[in-house]
């Protein structure tokens, strides 16, 4: 652990850069990929090589911080809770480049946290940081750890977890399998998944394929067109697990260099995502709504689905979320869209019964994209869960009512869980002029045989993806007097699902 030689620069400037990430994402509550994406746009003088160093410490020490603070709990005579927040952070750092990064030598991550101490006016805890982290560094490989025996504790500490949220799937799940989920958020590729359109980003408007076979031909000779691109430019690029139009590409700087970016050519999308475009069967012609649509990925699916033939209306609640769906659909060259700052939970009546395909992709727990976004874990609350599954409620009464009769609804989150994800499967039903309608046909091969032909699906991360629950609904198409939005939505307790 640590023990490559080091490196000509010792980073001293670019270990300043992740300390500010780490202290304003666990100290002051903000979000690391905000922080970070602002970081390295005020400092992009920073070589490709200092890039990737400030954000895999950034985002690694707060990804680690539950283990981190135990591990430091168990050397320091003062608890981590009564440091001072910017000495607990630099510890944070010092032992996660200890742990996790090994070509950075123990002794320079523990001289360098002296002098970020130093360089932070607080020599008189310098001798207190080098003693922690000597300390640790004498005895790394002593490190106790809990028993599995105790597996809410042990899984918390091990896979820096909260301990709600491990109880909140084990619910769901074995223990081995949220063993798996819980590692598999920590042992992703740090690789960036996009989809690649097949007409989006070519210039062509109103060019149809006619049949399954040209769509598929088509497809293969732009993947090969846009793998060829991106390898020109030194990216590594590999195939996705399971959609056939996504790659999995690393070993670049900023996407927004990437050719192929630029031309729209692509989009950053996660394989689970894509699968709400794959079963959705929309057709040439056709009305499809996204309701909250920000950052664009499904709307941009839909667009490419379209074929030039058919309109794309993408709404969020705010201008700063419309405008970056707006840069996507313009950097793509998409004149077939209609954006609006819009909240989802008010009607507009001038749309009802015009949709033929709507996208509810809601705000959800984000439980599935643990993985991705090393922060939400500390963010999310329990008891957001049953808000958010109220919200997602809301939202459905209101968006439900612009589908044709025989229209489909996709309802998606980035979570897993009943509450936000099979409860409202069977809210839908019973309250809303909706029925659950198969995709098993149109699922990617190795996401069938599960519950694909009841109308809905769980991804779980270690499907090599985000955690991600989608259901297929068609709108009735006799009135069934269930029309009218409801005056309250019913959400049961976790031990009250379980009962039914």
């Amino acid at each position: 652990m640590g023990n490559a030689a080091a490196r000509p620069s010792q980073k001293r400037n670019v270990r300043a850069l992740a300390l500010q990430v780490v202290m304003q994402t666990l100290e002051e509550g903000k979000y690391c990929d905000k922080v970070l994406h602002r970081v390295l746009e005020d400092n992009a003088e920073l070589p490709k090589q200092d890039r990737a160093f400030l954000t895999r410490l950034s985002e690694g020490t707060v990804e680690r911080c539950i283990e981190i603070d135990y591990i430091i709990g168990q050397f320091s005579k003062v608890p981590v809770s009564r440091m001072k927040p910017v000495i607990r952070c630099i510890l944070r750092m010092a032992v996660y480049q200890f742990m996790y990064m090994d070509q950075v030598p123990n002794r320079a991550a523990c001289d360098e946290a002296v002098k970020l101490v130093i360089k932070r006016h607080m020599q008189g805890l310098r001798g207190f940081v080098n003693g922690v982290l000597r300390n640790i560094e004498r005895n790394i490989g002593e490190i106790s750890y809990p028993d599995r025996q105790n597996f809410e504790e042990y899984a918390s500490v091990k896979y820096s977890m909260p301990i709600w949220i491990i109880q909140y799937f084990l619910q769901e799940y074995s223990q081995d399998t949220v063993e798996e989920i819980l590692q598999s958020y920590l042992t992703r590729e740090h690789s960036t998944t996009i989809r690649c359109n097949q007409f989006l980003g070519y210039g062509e408007r109103e060019t149809a394929v006619p049949d399954a076979t040209r769509a598929t031909a088509v497809r293969q000779d732009r993947i090969s067109e846009i793998m060829d691109s991106l390898k020109r430019q030194g990216v590594q690029v590999n195939p996705g697990y399971f959609m056939p139009e996504a790659l999995r590409i690393s070993g670049y700087d900023r996407i927004e260099g990437l050719e192929v970016f630029q031309q729209g050519k692509i989009q950053v999308q996660a394989e689970s995502s894509m699968v709400v475009g794959a079963v959705s069967d929309i057709r040439q012609g056709q009305t499809v709504l996204d309701v909250c649509a920000a950052p664009g990925g499904k709307s941009m699916h839909a667009a490419d689905l379209l074929q030039g033939k058919g309109i794309v209306l993408c709404c969020d609640l705010s201008e700063a979320k419309v405008y970056q769906i707006q840069e996507n659909m313009e950097r793509a060259g998409v004149e077939h869209c209609e954006l609006y700052k819009q909240d989802a939970r008010i009607l507009r009546k001038d749309w009802i019964g015009t949709v033929d395909v709507l996208i509810a992709d809601l705000p959800c727990s984000g439980l599935g994209v643990l993985g991705k976004k090393c922060d939400i874990k500390y963010h999310t609350k329990q008891e957001d869960v049953n808000t958010l599954a109220a919200l997602q409620r809301e939202i459905l009464q209101t968006a439900s009512r612009y589908v044709t009769p025989g229209g489909i609804m996709l309802y998606s989150t980035c979570t897993m869980g009943a509450v936000e994800n099979e409860q409202n499967v069977r809210w839908i039903e019973k309250n809303l002029p909706f029925h659950l309608e198969s995709m098993e046909d149109l699922l990617p091969e190795p996401l069938r045989g599960r519950t694909g032909t009841e109308g809905f699906l769980q991804i779980l991360p270690t499907d090599h993806t985000d955690g991600f629950f989608i259901a297929k609904f068609r709108r009735d198409e006799q009135n069934t007097g269930r029309d009218d939005p409801l005056v309250s939505a019913r959400i049961y307790s976790d031990a009250e699902w379980r009962s039914r």
